[in-house]
């Protein structure tokens, strides 16, 4: 018995050969359409990833920044 996945092959085999050339065309508007979705993704995930980093490091400035102005401040002998 023939391995089934030969059949199929040999029975596509015709269907792939007989297929004719696809006339697409992209027009002005589409394309212009396809590269800004395709863009504002991009964009998305940019800010996303900058987002996700922006905030820790946020918080860890505001926390030196706060430090340093509870620092003790000695300005003469009866400090």
């Amino acid at each position: 018995m023939p391995d089934p996945r030969l059949t199929v092959a040999l029975a596509a085999l015709p269907l792939i050969l007989a297929a004719a050339p696809a006339a697409a065309y992209i027009g002005p508007g589409a394309g212009a359409g396809t590269i800004a979705v395709v863009l504002g993704i991009l964009a998305s995930v940019v800010m996303a990833f900058f987002a996700i980093l922006y905030y820790p490091i946020k918080r860890m400035l505001k926390k030196k920044k706060a430090a340093r102005t509870e620092a003790p401040k000695t300005d003469g002998p009866d400090a």
